[in-house]
């Protein structure tokens, strides 16, 4: 018997493992710049009015899929209540407090308190009754995520002006991230026990439908639209609005919800942790955005603390342990 008849030909990448690569790719590149994308609509588009007829079109595409290409079944009447809790929670407060954040902080850094929920998911959930007790590697990444957010507190030596041309308030900015990440969590532990529909995209359609309709009543109730001129909207801006609506809601989305089902649900929790760095890079790199020697130190104690709060988890049943959907920023 001659010696290539016994010799393994190398074996290709299955078209699972490579699916697998692009949905990571997705998931940690385009969130990462979705904070990016909305530092470039709202230069020139009012901010909540932005977010909630994103998440309108979003949501109404997405469920269209769902139900008329899918046929996947319908909520129950109830679910919409919960539809628009969650909705409320996750995209009025949640999205609607990151994107006018984004007017006095940059988008780096707005990236980064973001990142914070998982420390605020194992502390509530713990509180509530439905985590486990936070094991020690779980409270050295909270001290340490509390040492990087005070760190940030500090403030950039330069921070993004504010509507209209004013000065940027960056104490403004950070308690608008730290009370959306908050809100982020406690609406995820809420949506864990009141599921909106029997299948994750019909929900999440419902739920981005919801949140944009929130969203665009509080633009109106601010007086958005009265400030509203289409003709001064960018190019970039409009650019960028499109991109938050099919890669950041759409395409990283769907990418998210099928690596739920795919791999362990902790390492796709792995992208709080790496969308910060992908978001710093970028806001760096094309909106001119830096850090200071503090805060790029807290920078580094919030990854670090994320890390190690996501990774020090106690492993549960998938469903469980998944890592929250990141509309607080994509």
């Amino acid at each position: 018997m001659s010696d290539h008849s016994i010799t393994a030909a190398p074996t290709a990448p299955s078209p699972r493992r490579l699916l697998i690569v692009a949905a990571f790719a997705a998931v940690y590149l385009i969130w990462g710049s979705t904070y990016l994308g909305i530092r470039f609509a709202i230069d020139s588009m009012p901010p909540l009015l932005m977010a909630g007829t994103r998440s309108v079109l979003a949501g109404a595409v997405l469920l269209a899929w769902a139900r008329g290409v899918r046929h996947e079944p319908a909520a129950p009447a109830r679910g919409w209540w919960h539809a628009l809790v969650v909705g409320g929670g996750l995209l009025l407060v949640g999205n609607g407090g990151v994107t006018l954040a984004e007017q006095y902080v940059p988008s780096g850094l707005a990236s980064l308190l973001v990142a914070t929920v998982p420390m605020w998911l194992a502390v509530l959930g713990w509180a509530a009754g439905v985590g486990a007790r936070p094991r020690p590697l779980v409270w050295l990444g909270l001290a340490l995520g509390l040492a990087g957010v005070a760190l940030l507190a500090g403030g950039p030596a330069e921070a993004p002006s504010g509507p209209a041309g004013q000065p940027g308030h960056y104490g403004l900015g950070t308690g608008l991230l730290l009370a959306a990440s908050l809100t982020w969590a406690a609406t995820s532990l809420y949506s864990k026990k009141n599921a909106i529909a029997p299948t994750v995209l019909v929900g999440v359609g419902m739920q981005m439908l919801c949140g944009g309709a929130l969203l665009c009543a509080a633009s109106a109730l601010t007086g958005e639209l009265q400030t509203l001129d289409l003709a001064h909207i960018t190019p970039r801006a409009w650019g960028a609005w499109l991109y938050l609506i099919g890669a950041g809601s759409l395409v990283g989305f769907t990418a998210y919800a099928w690596l739920l089902q795919a791999v362990e649900p902790t390492l796709v929790g792995t992208y709080a942790f790496v969308n910060p760095v992908v978001a710093v890079a970028l806001g760096w790199a094309f909106a001119g955005e830096h850090l200071t020697a503090a805060m790029g130190g807290g920078a580094a104690l919030i990854v670090v603390a994320v890390a190690l709060v996501v990774l020090g988890q106690r492993p549960k049943a998938p469903k469980e342990e998944a890592a929250p959907v990141n509309a607080v920023a994509e």
